[in-house]
């Protein structure tokens, strides 16, 4: 049976006006497994995404525990613990790749990184040519790839990737659903998109939600196309 390496009870979050856009809110998230985080527009995944982030305050839980310690979001050991790819990102645009990654890497107190292992990534992203390019000069597409090939260089213990397609071509999107499925050596991924072959193609487990709620639940062989589109009662992608 998996151990648990963040679990939360009784999660509620709001922005300004005080109306939950989280409820009630409770999750496990195994570790050594990717969770495919899925739902409409409106259903709260991007608000799980910036309260586990530290980015949304407004938000309060009954228990959060990481790795069978009582934990805030915001604790700066679950910061070191925990790095976030969001679907648009546009900070430290006067770095470069190679510095960027060098500044994160000190952020994360990793000592030394495996530098064949991020070179494969480079080369599986096919972005050797932008590692030295100003991050704001790069297009949307590459600058994406950057902070993905930083979070897999630093290994954190969960990795959280919110749309993390959003515009990659189809080489990067590939390589990325294989990177995905081979960090379960390392930890845990969550992963946020509103496209179903991104969950379906590396996913162990499913949290369908729904205003701000989990409405089901799917693992193992239950995690296909067909199975999220009835839950969602959504018969197109989603």
């Amino acid at each position: 049976m998996s151990r648990f390496m963040l679990q939360i009870q009784n999660l509620n979050a709001w922005y300004s006006g005080g109306k939950n856009v989280l409820s009630d809110f409770s999750v496990a998230l195994p570790e050594h497994e990717v969770v495919g985080l899925i739902g409409l527009n409106g259903a709260g995944k991007t608000t799980f995404m910036k309260v586990l982030s530290g980015l949304l305050t407004s938000c309060a839980a009954e228990r959060v525990s990481f790795c069978g310690q009582d934990i805030k979001f915001r604790d700066r050991a679950f910061k070191t613990c925990r790095y976030t790819v969001f679907a648009e990102d546009d900070s430290f645009q006067y770095f470069t790749f190679r510095e960027y990654l060098t500044y994160v890497a000190a952020a994360y107190h990793c000592r030394s990184l495996d530098a064949g292992a991020v070179e494969a990534l480079i080369q599986g992203f096919h972005f050797g040519e932008y590692t030295d390019v100003l991050l704001k000069d790069l297009s949307t597409g590459n600058r994406k790839k950057a902070y993905l090939i930083a979070a897999f260089a630093i290994r954190p213990k969960l990795l959280l990737l919110d749309e993390p397609v959003n515009g990659l071509d189809f080489q990067g999107t590939e390589f990325l659903y294989q990177q995905i499925v081979e960090y379960k050596n390392f930890g845990t991924v969550l992963l946020s998109s509103h496209i179903l072959e991104s969950i379906t193609q590396t996913s162990d487990r499913v949290i369908v939600l729904e205003e701000g709620q989990i409405r089901q639940c799917f693992e193992g062989t239950y995690v296909s196309a067909a199975t999220i589109r009835e839950a969602l009662h959504y018969e197109n992608d989603v």
